[in-house]
């Protein structure tokens, strides 16, 4: 079949067709051209009666391929067929029942043979799974989550910490025959809070730290990051009633209330503003009819604040001199216990004290801009979406975290599903990054260090993993620096998603495996040549022509770029398309 070599241009040869037909069954065969030592593995690419044109790609060593050709064959080297060993070498062990081996689906160019990767080399690094719509992510990822458990005869991974967040509600049909394996269990919680047999997702409002609150109040503007900061000093403030914490409440009121009175308001307003705010915040010694003692009377802080036929406020000094007698303190910068718990009331009441003690009372800007914070905050309390920040019994954020990994029996659980399908994509945002920012921080805290790996399987990844503003908000955004951190820690990102060319670039640069099905938008496959030296213009093409559960597999855990057929899961997950005829007729 393979003749004498009549050409060579760069990275492809051109040999004779000793067959003289058209034999499209070796299309996308490996070749291999022998010397010595030196085994240099070529792609066939198109094939007439006269010639046969290979794409070179790299060669093999010993027992491991290596990608590129430094040296292209001589013109003497005689092609033949890849051998089965050599075969197995790109494609991966045909056997797919050991601990060390994944199974990614059947080879479409070998008939018979599947398509494996190493485990380890897989899962220690990010990943991500594109495609279009229909084209069959959710049923690849739920094929894959499925291999990692179903075939492995050496050992069951009991150790596994898999969170997926479904935004459809998807995958809990997908998983449902998880747990007929002995030691495998399936955690699933929901956002759908009208239905009390459900596990409602929860987090414990106490765990969320200033960058948290960010998050979920959709901060803009980094001027604001003080206020929130003070807020959660606040927070032990407005709970507790020691006397240390009645002193801090005394000095925030009264730094305020000064600065009303020297703000150069008119007195009108400065008395209504003074005695709204001590009708809502006041302590047994500071509050509007505390006295005020002066040499020949004893006057009420409301009396002193009346108004002469003047216009004016006499006694606005005396006021000035009593509440001096309180702003002799500093907040200390930690305050709170360890185990000190707060709900989002307490947080909203809070906020309220840092837009006090921020001035956010007497400046009209600052006023417009903080104001939106405490907006923000009252829709949460206020709506269904409350409910994602109760928690009944206290808990600590290792204890937290270890038990969203335990069925309600106590057993180890393997695999998180959270079915984000009841909110909109803005609440699913940012619970994914709440979520994403307190496994983060749990396994940085780890120890020893990248013993509870977690990894994190996020659908539609690129609604949630793009180029917001917490860059410039934060200082960086948690998707961002999970991926260039989480690695050394044990926390992995699998992001799936439609649109490639909209994931954030830095997010989708840390990937080291891609599965890409069909793609046929340029801006998504010009991402897919920029993310990875190994895909030519030939893959490329492939890609804009696969059939639905086909994929481009390429990356470190892959040799070389293979197509593989994706195995429908058993069961699907709940995503097909709806069957129009039927609802219409």
């Amino acid at each position: 079949m393979f003749g004498n070599i009549l050409d060579i241009t760069d990275n492809k040869i051109i040999v004779e067709n000793k067959s003289q037909t058209i034999e499209t069954n070796i299309l996308n065969v490996h070749v291999v051209f022998s010397e010595g030592n030196r085994k240099i593995v070529g792609e066939v690419i198109k094939v007439t009666k006269e010639i046969i044109t290979i794409l070179l790609l790299g060669e093999i060593r010993d027992t491991y391929f290596q990608s590129g050709i430094l040296k292209v064959p001589n013109i003497n080297t005689s092609c033949r067929l890849i051998y089965k060993s050599e075969l197995e070498i790109l494609i991966g062990s045909q056997d797919y029942a050991s601990k060390n081996t994944l199974l990614v689906g059947s080879s479409v160019n070998y008939e018979g043979y599947k398509v494996t990767i190493n485990m380890n080399s897989f899962f220690s690094n990010h990943f991500a799974i594109l495609g279009n719509t229909g084209s069959g992510k959710s049923c690849a990822v739920a094929r894959m989550i499925q291999n990692i458990f179903y075939y492995n005869s050496e050992a069951i991974p009991v150790n596994a910490h898999i969170v997926l967040f479904d935004v459809y509600g998807e995958y809990h049909n997908a998983l449902s025959k998880m747990e007929n394996i002995p030691g495998i269990k399936v955690r699933n919680y929901t956002t759908e809070v009208v239905n009390e047999h459900t596990e409602v997702i929860s987090i414990p409002p106490y765990f969320l730290d200033v960058d948290d609150l960010a998050i979920l109040l959709e901060v803009q503007d980094s001027s604001l990051l003080p206020i929130l900061e003070k807020t959660l000093q606040y927070v032990y403030i407005f709970k507790s009633t020691d006397p240390k914490s009645i002193e801090y409440k005394n000095d925030i009121i009264a730094k305020c209330l000064i600065d009303i009175l020297s703000s150069g308001k008119n007195p009108s307003q400065i008395r209504d503003q003074i005695i709204s705010i001590l009708m809502k915040y006041n302590t047994e010694s500071l509050n509007l009819e505390a006295e005020i003692v002066q040499p020949g009377y004893t006057r009420t802080v409301r009396q002193c604040l009346n108004i002469d036929a003047q216009g004016k406020i006499n006694a606005i000094q005396y006021i000035v001199d009593f509440l001096s007698k309180f702003t002799q303190i500093e907040l200390e910068s930690h305050i709170l216990g360890d185990n000190f718990i707060y709900d989002l009331d307490d947080i909203y009441y809070a906020l309220e004290f840092a837009l006090l003690s921020e001035g956010a009372f007497t400046s009209q800007v600052m006023y417009e801009k903080a104001n939106s914070l405490k907006v923000r905050l009252h829709a949460i309390i206020n709506s269904p979406s409350k409910k994602y920040f109760t928690v009944e019994t206290p808990v600590g954020k290792k204890d937290y975290v270890e038990r969203l990994f335990l069925t309600p029996m106590n057993e180890q659980a393997q695999i998180v599903n959270m079915n984000f399908d009841f909110i909109d994509d803005r609440f699913a945002k940012i619970l994914t990054k709440i979520f994403s920012r307190l496994f983060f921080q749990f396994a940085v805290n780890y120890n020893p260090r990248g013993s509870y790996p977690i990894h994190i399987i996020l659908e539609e990844a690129h609604r949630y993993v793009n180029n917001d503003n917490d860059n410039s908000v934060l200082g960086y955004n948690i998707f961002d620096r999970i991926t260039k951190e989480g690695r050394k820690y044990g926390v992995i990102m699998g992001f799936v998603t439609q649109r490639p060319s909209e994931l954030s670039p830095t997010a989708l640069s840390q990937c080291s495996n891609f599965i890409a099905l069909k793609l046929f938008h340029p801006e998504d496959l010009k991402i897919i040549t920029s993310i990875s030296a190994n895909v030519t213009m030939h893959d490329l093409e492939k890609v804009k022509s696969l059939r639905p559960g086909t994929a481009l597999t390429f990356g470190n855990s892959f040799p070389l770029p293979v197509i593989v057929k994706i195995d429908l899961p058993d069961p699907t997950p709940n995503s097909s398309n709806i069957n129009v005829t039927n609802t219409w007729f």
